[in-house]
């Protein structure tokens, strides 16, 4: 128990357990990575915007009707039953991940990333109305004015417009998007409609416009993990600091070796183009996301100073220890770990396209109906009831025979021609009778065929249980 004549302890300063966010200006680059990065960026934003307008065959190119259950793609239709391809798509696309991380590091995340390709979208958008680097800074420290008010509107204005939009493509991939626009128009939306238009739109503008490398750095998952997937030989963005230090600013005239000084001049150039916000020099960090501004910016200045091209480049970790070369770079490339990615890879999406060329346009499925096991007739015939769900896969409609074996002398009663629109589906009922001495006691195995009248190249033939007494 602390005494009256104790001194009062010292108040201690808070101290928070969470780091203030410090807003990145990134600053504008131009270059090869650069032209690349923006050559995915038109590419992947015309595919999205662009493809959901396609029409193929009197429809949309790419319909995911979830209502229907049909899912269009081109001249393909899947149903809820194909669900094997969806693993297949999921498969190929964990091993393409793989086998890029492995040999070019966070390819995926600094090129092709939906949250890069937005950020770098709302990005030029910003430096269209506000202005580069230096000025958004300016304009940020201003106290509020009618110019000020009026940037700020503007800028956030076509975000939202641009994320409304992307919304509004978003949802025109599960709702034909012609009747979506006439929706829209008249202002007679559904419900589920209106609520992802209006999410969708809402986390575009949000993780794009306000969030941006705070994605990359706290929300994706692959920052954290990245390093289980790169290995010694993995291409990645890297300083070479034995060339660069010891860093310092210099004339151009000045012979910078005869100071002692290294080929970086420490203009902090590569830190104002990240995205993120990084230094490079400081070696790989979790929040880099391989998008190779900094090298971009490091060229300039390399040029600008008649240094060599390469301070910041792409180069490997056994490449950086042992002085390779290019050529000795590309051919640690092919090393088993890319080798059994590549070849799993190229195995998978061989085995689902035969899958898919081989894909019967019908499916049957054959339901046995439980009101009744079986029925005798009058003239001593055992008759057996089913189910015959037919579905026509195709694009065409088609006339369908069905018939059936497996017994001696057994037939379907009031034998009939079904004929089926494309894309769609009908349930069959039949009778199904054969003699009791046909088979034996019990459950006996029958095929059901169906064959189409108008390409004999479409048959199924599905297995089901005759019961007999």
């Amino acid at each position: 128990m602390m005494s009256e004549e104790s001194p009062a302890p010292e108040h201690l300063p808070e101290q928070s357990l969470y780091e203030v966010r410090e807003k990145i200006y990134p600053r504008a680059v131009t270059g090869l990575f650069a032209t690349w990065r923006w050559s995915l960026v038109w590419f992947t934003q015309v595919l999205f915007y662009g493809l959901c307008w396609l029409p193929w065959n009197d429809r949309q190119a790419v319909l995911f009707e979830l209502a229907e259950r049909k899912f269009y793609i081109f001249g393909l239709i899947f149903w809820p039953q194909d669900i094997f391809y969806l693993a297949i798509l999921l498969i190929i696309s964990a091993y393409s991940l793989f086998l890029f991380t492995a040999i070019g590091g966070r390819l995926f995340c600094g090129y092709a990333c939906p949250q890069t390709v937005y950020t770098e979208i709302f990005l030029w958008i910003e430096k269209k109305i506000e202005g580069d680097r230096s000025p958004r800074m300016k304009l940020d420290g201003e106290p509020l004015s009618a110019r000020k008010f009026a940037k700020k509107a503007a800028k956030h204005g076509v975000w939202i417009a641009v994320g409304l939009w992307t919304g509004f493509t978003f949802v025109g991939y599960f709702t034909p998007i012609r009747s979506l626009m006439g929706e829209v128009v008249s202002l007679s939306l559904g419900p589920w409609e209106s609520f992802w238009i209006f999410f969708y739109g809402f986390a575009t503008y949000g993780n794009a416009g306000w969030m941006r490398e705070q994605v990359c750095k706290h929300m994706c998952p692959y920052a954290r993990f990245q390093s289980v997937m790169f290995d010694p030989d993995t291409l990645i963005v890297t300083y070479d600091g034995e060339r660069g230090e010891p860093r310092g600013s210099r004339s151009k005239k000045l012979d910078y070796k005869a100071a002692g000084k290294g080929d970086c001049v420490d203009c902090s150039i590569c830190v104002q183009v990240c995205p993120t916000g990084i230094d490079i020099r400081d070696g790989l960090q979790y929040e880099c996301i391989g998008c190779s501004a900094c090298i971009d910016a490091c060229d300039q200045v390399m040029d600008k100073m008649d240094y060599p091209r390469g301070l910041i480049r792409y180069s490997t970790e056994h490449a950086m220890q042992q002085k390779w070369g290019r050529k000795e770079i590309i051919a640690h490339v092919l090393r088993p770990r890319t080798m059994i990615y590549g070849v799993i890879l190229m195995l998978i999406i061989t085995a689902a396209g035969v899958g898919l060329s081989l894909r019967s346009p019908l499916k049957v499925n054959v339901i046995r109906d439980r009101g009744a096991l079986f029925r005798e007739e009058e003239n001593g015939m055992i008759e057996n009831s089913f189910h015959l769900q037919i579905m026509n896969v195709s694009e065409t409609a088609h006339r369908y025979d069905l018939g059936v074996s497996g017994l001696d002398g057994i037939e379907i009663e009031h034998k009939r021609i079904i004929e089926i629109p494309s894309a769609a589906t009908q349930s069959v009922m039949v009778e199904v009778h054969t003699p009791p001495k046909s088979g034996k006691k019990g459950y006996n195995r029958i095929y059901f065929e169906v064959k189409s009248l108008d390409d004999e190249k479409i048959a199924v033939r599905e297995k089901a249980s005759f019961l007999l007494p």
